[in-house]
């Protein structure tokens, strides 16, 4: 038995010093394992902080390349634009020169001379300028039976607008009608129309203003010219034995968009927009006006854009008046200011055709009713009329601006005739006509 629990003594002390063993190598183990996981950890954690600078060093050259990319996309949109504009430039100093070669050329035929050469050159360097926006100088009315002039055109359309306002003011019952604002300039129109047609991805041609070609112009001027209405109704008090009335006014407002306006509204591109701005330069401003209004001057240009208005309250609050006045004389002084020519002295300011007329009588600047006029000529007349400004008196009763002259005909424009600003016609000489005020434009 002693010999049993000796064994049994030792044996259990054999189990617990494998006991210990084994903990102190689970131990052992644990400690080795945890310094490994550690390290992983660590290793981990600095490739986790390479990968977030390798990405970060990846963004910033992302960036850095964008940015290139952008300031190298904005430079060639420069050099792009810078392009377009000295070609636009180029192409306005090619129709001038175009027009004077065309000139000399028949001249040089005319005389007799030898200019085979030059008439091939001209007529290449021609059909490249027709095909551009720029052949919109070229657009006289002939090469087409159905061809319009551009002065055709804008007294069409500004029948067609005249007609839209009259509409508007039939529409309803009012004791009063108010027009303000004004029509874009024509210029401004046919440029942006001409840039837009021929600068655009088609090309149409815009030197023959056949029916399909006006009518796109008249697109681009509807969208260029913004018309709205609104209706009030003004109460007056009794005052003595005036009882209280309430007057209803229809005021239209029209209001011209910009070519800059037109721009955004169309989306031009970079060749588009330099065309238009040279189309728009100073420089061709000459050649508008002989184009568009047969050599009329820009007084003429600020009479055609008034067409259709009606009550004449810009013009007669301009010079000064609170209530309508005959403003006849009011717009013509009124035309003659947007152009600068009272401030030069060319046009008196004046809302009496008495007036008016006597300034260019004491200037020697006058021609009686049977001389066949200039265009931006003042007119005046001496009515026939039995009551209000007739009979016959030779006293001068109404004052217009000269248009044009065209086979024994003299267009005008007229304010307060009928009450609005209209186109009218006459024969040269016809016996109403009291004489003319002709300016020194020059």
């Amino acid at each position: 038995m002693r010999e049993g629990g000796r064994t049994i003594i030792k044996t259990a002390r054999s189990g617990r010093k494998a006991t210990e063993r084994t903990a102190r190598q689970t131990i052992k183990t644990a400690e080795h394992s945890s310094r490994k996981a550690i390290k992983t950890t660590q290793r981990t954690a600095k490739t986790a902080q390479q990968t977030v600078k390798t990405a970060q060093r990846s963004a910033q050259a992302t960036v850095k390349a964008t940015q290139r990319a952008v300031q190298t996309a904005r430079a060639t949109a420069k050099a792009a634009a810078a392009t377009a504009k000295a070609t636009a430039k180029a192409t306005v100093a090619a129709v001038k020169a175009a027009i004077a070669a065309t000139q000399e050329l028949i001249a040089a035929i005319a005389a007799g001379g030898w200019v085979v050469i030059v008439v091939v050159l001209v007529i290449c360097m021609i059909g490249l300028l027709i095909a551009s926006p720029f052949g919109i100088f070229f657009s006289d009315g002939g090469g087409s039976p159905d061809a319009a002039s551009p002065t055709a055109v804008i007294a069409q359309i500004n029948r067609e607008y005249a007609d839209k306002l009259s509409a508007l003011q039939t529409g309803g019952s009012y004791d009063r009608v108010e027009i303000q604002g004004g029509l874009p300039s024509w210029a401004n129109v046919f440029a942006v129309f001409a840039a837009k047609t021929a600068g655009g991805a088609d090309g149409a041609q815009v030197s023959v203003l056949d029916t399909d070609t006006v009518e796109k112009l008249r697109t681009v001027f509807w969208d260029m010219t913004k018309i709205t209405t609104a209706e009030t109704e003004v109460e007056y008090p009794a005052e003595g034995e005036t009882e209280a009335w309430t007057e209803k006014v229809l005021t239209i407002t029209v209001t011209p968009r910009t070519p800059d306006d037109m721009r955004v509204f169309y989306a031009f591109t970079d060749q588009q927009n330099a065309a238009l701005d040279e189309l728009l330069a100073a420089a061709t401003r000459d050649m508008w006006n002989t184009l568009l209004y047969g050599s009329s001057g820009e007084i003429v240009a600020v009479a055609l854009s008034q067409v259709g208005n009606v009550g004449g309250q810009p013009y007669w609050s301009w010079y000064g008046f609170n209530s309508r006045v005959e403003w006849c004389a009011c717009f013509v002084s009124w035309c003659a200011n947007e152009c600068g020519y009272i401030d030069a002295g060319v046009i008196p300011k004046f809302a009496g055709c008495t007036g008016g007329s006597n300034w260019f009588r004491d200037r020697g600047q006058w021609q009686d009713g049977g001389y066949e006029p200039h265009p931006g000529d003042l007119i005046f007349f001496d009515w026939n009329e039995k009551g209000g400004s007739g009979p016959q008196d030779d006293v001068p009763d109404h004052v217009g601006i000269v248009e044009r002259v065209e086979n024994g005909v003299v267009y005008t424009v007229e304010g307060n005739s009928g009450d609005s600003c209209r186109q009218r016609s006459y024969s040269v000489g016809h016996y109403e006509i009291w004489g003319y005020g002709c300016p020194i434009y020059n």
